[in-house]
């Protein structure tokens, strides 16, 4: 099975968005758990692509997943999601990252665009002063944020009590 996007470690990441650059290739970047894939992840990733002529997805791996969200998350490990979010087409490369946060990964790969979504404004986004140090730019995107992984996890789970 051949995946649409490559899953590649930081360092195989750094040197692929280096010859996209040399061949005039913009780069957008966003980052997430992706725990549950729902249609606003898919809003969310389709907007961050049309930022720029590539598309790099940052994936927290079980641990930090397991920091934000708490326990019982996340519901599929770390290699399912990227793989999942590595067969959407508008996404170009796939990363995991065990950080509390996707700063040091900003200032490695320095994209043009980190992307983020509407529960965001550009000044409220939590990386803004790392990416506009570098001299990237914020882009807010995707759908009003009426989706959740959490939202859908209770939905699942109410239902299943009433069967």
């Amino acid at each position: 099975m051949t995946i649409n996007a490559p899953i590649l470690d930081e360092r195989d990441l750094a040197i692929a968005l280096s010859v996209e650059r040399d061949c005039g290739k913009t780069i957008a970047f966003a980052n997430g758990c992706f725990d549950v894939l729902h249609v606003g992840h898919v809003r969310y990733l389709a907007g961050a692509k049309a930022q720029a002529d590539r598309l790099v997805v940052a994936i927290n791996d079980d641990d930090s997943v397991r920091g934000l969200k708490g326990i019982g998350r996340p519901i599929l490990g770390a290699a399912d999601r990227a793989e999942l979010v590595g067969e959407m087409e508008s996404v170009d490369y796939v990363v995991l990252f065990s950080d509390p946060d996707v700063n040091r990964l900003l200032r490695l790969l320095k994209p043009d665009v980190h992307c983020k979504g509407p529960d965001y404004t550009p000044e409220t986004v939590p990386e803004r002063d790392t990416v506009l140090a570098y001299g990237g730019r914020i882009a807010i995107v995707g759908d009003p944020k009426d989706h959740s992984t959490r939202d859908l996890l209770s939905r699942i789970t109410s239902r299943s009590a009433r069967d």
